[in-house]
């Protein structure tokens, strides 16, 4: 197969850039002392899931692709099952939490300072990990005791809840409930509850007098609702495709674990002109250092 290389290449650089550009996020935001509030906290979080979503999935993909084995055994499996379910769980948490953030900051900013202090965030920030990790525990475990009688054959490249239930032809009780409680908690939940956050935002937005804050306000949501759109789009979209479009349902897979992931911190970085500074202030400081040991190195020889 002659395109082989190139779709190898490719995702390659698609993992590598999606890395870089998340790894550059944190940095910046450890870094740069005047980030250091509760949204770029989030902002942070969202890159290190970002990481792990691409981690969890290229590499595997990357792996098959070059070797051509496409065998996964089934502790392989259930590993890549239990870390895509933590990094899906608190990601959703986090989208949430970042709507919360945003409804806190313009419909109650008075009051943003000590409902989002840093012993807050701090909590929430190890319960978000916390919950995505026992849940996936939990998520597992259930999935374990499901017996396969079909195909052992994935029609994905990586083991996902919705290609694995194909392969079974019972599922226990217990993972009937966790499927159930993980739809109602981790997906339904937080987004009812981020569309209600954001109609009440865009309310006191359009309540504004001044069209200066008016688009204040907006340009500190737009990165957000943009984020939150193309992420949920793209995974109802991936969830209702038919089962016989296995390909289309392959492509909108790797858009989401590895496109996605990648295009996140651009957004977040092209809206936001905190981020952007920093980014230059960075930049300018490493050039600077270069500048400053090639005219030491100069001065020596």
């Amino acid at each position: 197969m002659r395109s082989k290389p190139f779709i190898t290449t490719f995702f390659f650089l698609i993992y590598v850039v999606g890395v870089l550009i998340n790894s550059s996020i944190i940095t910046v935001i450890c870094l740069e002392v005047q980030l250091h509030k509760p949204m770029y906290l989030f902002i942070c979080n969202l890159s290190i899931v970002d990481i792990f979503y691409t981690s969890v999935t290229a590499p595997k993909l990357l792996h098959m692709l070059l070797s051509g084995n496409h065998i996964v055994s089934s502790a392989q499996c259930y590993t890549q099952l239990f870390f895509v379910v933590i990094v899906g769980v608190a990601e959703d948490i986090l989208l949430f939490i970042m709507a919360i953030d945003r409804y806190v900051a313009i419909c109650d900013p008075l009051h943003y300072n000590q409902i989002l202090n840093r012993r807050n965030c701090t909590l929430i920030t190890i319960g978000i990990w916390a919950a995505a990790i026992l849940n996936s525990v939990m998520f597992v475990q259930s999935a374990l005791h499901m017996s396969s009688c079909h195909s052992n054959v994935i029609h994905q490249f990586f083991c996902d809840v919705k290609s694995l239930t194909k392969t079974t032809c019972t599922t226990s009780q217990q993972f009937y409930l966790v499927s159930v409680t993980n739809i109602l908690l981790f997906a339904f939940m937080p987004l009812m509850c981020t569309f209600i956050s954001y109609a009440k935002i865009f309310s006191a937005i359009f309540k504004l007098k001044s069209t200066e804050n008016r688009k204040k306000s907006f340009s500190t949501c737009s990165s957000h609702v943009t984020v939150i759109s193309i992420y949920y789009g793209a995974g109802l979209i991936g969830y209702f495709i038919p089962d016989q479009y296995k390909v289309l349902n392959i492509v909108f897979n790797i858009l989401y674990t590895t496109v996605i992931p990648m295009i996140n911190p651009i957004i977040y970085s092209l809206q936001n002109s905190s981020i952007q500074s920093a980014l230059l202030g960075i930049g300018r400081e490493m050039f600077m250092l270069k500048s400053d040991s090639r005219k030491l190195d100069l001065a020596r020889n």
